[in-house]
């Protein structure tokens, strides 16, 4: 691609990926058309932000947007890094959906990354911050990314509407991901997790954990879900409740599932219906124990809101060959599959398995490599 010909893209869907794609190999894009039709047209207040965001981890990348919001032009700059950024990622979704693209380019950077991000930890749309934690970082060990640098500290929690929350997190820079063979899910062997409660009782978590361990009793002993109350400013600004478990198998996979349960947000334009009752803490145990039973049912070595993430990693590892087990490929899997495709001319081979109902994919990586870190 010649220096001034712009990738054009069409649409508001997978904005995230298209920008880390577009980042890592320096392809910058123009996306037109961001819902063009819609009663509000144009990008939300998240996408504004994640586009900030990267403008605080990047030297020189240029972002312009039109007066209706419906056309961004991007072009990436150097990843740079740094510690002590903080970044606020307002209240239309959670700290989880600026999570996964920090991950992935703060691999990439000149100087390690350290950020604060301000905002709702927890919510029914994204990944929680706990989910992250305890399945997403330990999905990174597998490409080779060094324990010691990589963490997620959660300072404070914040439900939605009005969040509060604060998490910080830490990424090392590394030269380059190595390539997985990772196609034995293995057995379950033990099941953890953690509630959480701000301002509301804290025997809301109890009951969570009764209800959630009522399923899983029957199937394995080894099951250990924490509390975690929060009160006074630790506990941000909206009352809220919820629970994020993850299964870990003997082959080493964390299949995750987690939700939370709070007033909605009211900036949806009332898409959510602001219902006075919110859903028992009983009935939020058994549902997201049932959501983990059916994650460890599909097979697979990641749970459904992995499965984008590590396709991603696969095709940024070096040039050896990558193969992996998914349950069932899901819409986002595929479009980050096409994605990558169109950026880093990386194809993968998919083949099912039928035997046991799963997909084997596999790639040779880009061989992305870190050339702005300073070898050491």
């Amino acid at each position: 691609m010649g220096k001034g010909s712009y990738k054009k893209l069409q649409g508001s869907q997978n904005f995230r990926q298209r920008l880390i794609l577009s980042t890592l190999s320096a392809t910058p894009i123009i996306i037109k058309d961001i819902r063009a039709n819609d009663m509000f047209p144009g990008l939300r207040l998240h996408e504004v932000s994640l586009l900030r965001l990267l403008e605080k981890i990047s030297d020189d990348c240029v972002v312009k947007i039109n007066e209706t919001g419906t056309m961004v032009q991007y072009k990436p700059g150097t990843l740079m890094g740094g510690r002590h950024l903080v970044h606020y990622c307002g209240e239309s979704r959670a700290i989880g959906y600026f999570l996964e693209p920090l991950l992935v380019l703060g691999l990439f950077s000149k100087k390690p990354l350290s950020i604060r991000l301000k905002g709702i930890t927890n919510d029914s749309k994204d990944p929680s911050v706990d989910t992250f934690r305890s399945t997403t970082l330990p999905l990174l060990k597998q490409f080779g990314v060094p324990s010691e640098g990589l963490e997620l500290k959660i300072e404070s929690r914040g439900a939605p509407p009005h969040g509060g929350g604060d998490v910080l997190l830490s990424v090392p820079n590394i030269q380059t991901l190595t390539a997985v063979t990772w196609i034995d899910e293995g057995m379950v062997k033990r099941i953890r997790g953690v509630t959480f409660s701000t301002r509301v009782s804290s025997q809301f978590e109890n009951t969570m954990i009764h209800a959630a361990r009522g399923i899983f009793n029957h199937l394995l002993p080894d099951v250990h879900i924490f509390t975690d109350h929060k009160a006074g400013p630790q506990a941000g600004n909206s009352p809220g409740y919820g629970i994020s478990l993850v299964a870990e198998t003997t082959s080493g996979c964390f299949i995750s599932a987690d939700t939370a349960v709070s007033h909605a947000r009211v900036e949806d334009g009332g898409v959510e219906d602001e219902k006075a009752e919110l859903m028992s803490p009983e009935d939020v145990g058994e549902q997201i124990a049932s959501v983990l039973l059916q994650e460890i049912e599909q097979g697979g070595v990641v749970d459904t809101t992995h499965q984008g993430l590590l396709f991603l990693l696969c095709a940024l590892c070096g040039q050896d060959v990558s193969k992996i087990r998914v349950g069932k490929l899901i819409p986002h899997g595929i479009e980050v599959l096409r994605l990558i495709r169109d950026f880093l001319g990386v194809k993968f081979v998919i083949k099912p398995d039928p035997s046991t109902g799963t997909v084997i994919l596999k790639c040779v990586g880009s061989g992305l490599k870190n050339l702005s870190r300073k070898s050491s």
